[in-house]
């Protein structure tokens, strides 16, 4: 008589990291990523150089999967694919310029086991070379303008774990049950605000985010894209609106370009005074008049795919689970103000 034995597997976790430097962070993170203390892993990098730069750096790590594209997708496509055709139980993502701790991937599995409503996991991220913090989940003004809870904060802040409204995409964890219902990330954002756009769609379908302090990980902020560019300008802006209009009850996309009016505003006076994005913003790249062209582009193409972005908001209405009402509620409860946006 042959005894059987029902073995149980622990959840497999693809980590997939875009990128396209495909530098020296690239190694340091993989090399993170190989020493991690979970045994269902896959590490998975997805090249957006066009040049096949990552095979070059990451030779020296044969448990590697690299996925090339023959120019730059975008985070959200590199993701996407990398998900694609390595699928799992969890999809972790992980910036190129971030280090994770050893136990990273084991603490967001374990934390949204313990709890089957959470559909998503956030780390305690913490700015490489400093005792600050870049973020603790993300919080959102009216605007729909997107921001690091916690950024900037002493690192011992925010060490209990909490419910949070969505992750960063810069070190985050999504269950695969959760992405079947809401689709992976919206690939025409290319960069900014597709992680956000991502986590609101998971709150409309009912999954909550959980915030994982023990899940740490280092990340030099902006190193991949820059800081205060206008590409990054006007990338933000236009995902703002398009987030918006994708995802925002009606009253609150209504009143959305009401709240961006205050947050122009504060810029200005921000600017004024030397100090906030706006005046980060001048002294990269000489002068600020280019800031109302990219937010007039940013509505102006906003227009001009509307009735493509209303048809995307019929089929995320299409997913939903709670009525507007939780939404606007759960917006509110973790809402940030426009001032506080404008001086980061």
């Amino acid at each position: 008589m042959k005894l059987r034995y029902n073995v149980i597997l622990p959840p497999s976790v693809t980590v997939v990291v875009p990128s396209l430097h495909c530098d020296a962070n690239l190694q340091e993170c993989v090399a993170s990523l190989m020493e991690q203390n979970w045994e269902r892993i896959s590490v998975v990098v997805v090249d957006n150089s066009g040049e096949g730069r990552a095979r070059a750096r990451l030779q020296a790590w044969s448990g590697v999967h690299i996925l090339e594209n023959p120019e730059n997708a975008g985070f959200g496509a590199a993701v996407n694919r990398g998900f694609r055709e390595f699928p799992a139980d969890f999809l972790a993502a992980l910036n190129d310029d971030a280090t994770a701790s050893p136990d990273w991937v084991r603490q967001l599995v374990e934390a949204l086991e313990g709890d089957p409503a959470a559909g998503m996991a956030a780390s305690k991220v913490i700015l490489a070379g400093t005792d600050r913090l870049d973020s603790a989940g993300m919080s959102i003004a009216r605007d729909g303008s997107s921001r690091q809870r916690g950024h900037g904060e002493p690192e011992r802040f925010h060490n209990t774990p909490c419910e949070v409204l969505l992750p960063s995409g810069s070190a985050a964890m999504y269950r695969r049950e959760m992405l079947e219902q809401t689709g992976l990330f919206e690939e025409d954002f290319f960069l900014y605000c597709e992680d956000t756009d991502l986590g609101l769609r998971g709150r409309w379908a009912g999954w909550k985010c959980l915030y994982v302090p023990e899940a740490r990980v280092l990340h030099r902020y902006s190193a991949s894209a820059g800081t205060a560019s206008s590409l990054k300008a006007w990338l933000v802006e236009r995902n703002r609106i398009r987030l918006v209009v994708r995802n925002f009850p009606a009253s609150m996309a209504a009143t959305s370009f009401l709240w961006a009016a205050a947050r122009y505003f504060w810029h200005a006076v921000d600017l004024f005074f030397g100090h906030g994005k706006a005046a980060e913003f001048r002294r990269r790249e000489g002068s600020a008049w280019k800031l109302p062209w990219l937010v007039l582009k940013a509505h102006l193409d906003a227009l001009g795919r509307l009735p493509e972005l209303l048809r995307q908001r019929r089929a995320i209405a299409q997913r939903r689970r709670i009525p507007a009402r939780e939404f606007r509620a759960l917006l509110r409860r973790f809402s940030m103000p426009v001032r506080q946006v404008a001086s980061w």
